[in-house]
């Protein structure tokens, strides 16, 4: 019984991945089109984007 609990937790725990993950991918391409932000800046929204990217994915390996 407590691993259907775990798994009913799976599509809520995504759904606010996928949420952060768009959110990132806005504001990455919001970034690159102003000329004054910094590639660092951009560079850490993409390794944040990267990691929800993989988060979501080992998630859906395990269900």
């Amino acid at each position: 019984m407590k691993e259907r609990g775990i798994l009913t937790e799976y599509p809520s725990r995504i759904d606010a991945l996928k949420n952060r993950y768009f959110i990132i991918k806005a504001q990455i391409n919001k970034a690159q089109k102003q000329v004054s932000i910094d590639d660092y800046y951009v560079t850490k929204l993409k390794k944040q984007k990267l990691i929800l990217k993989e988060q979501i994915e080992g998630i859906r390996k395990v269900s």
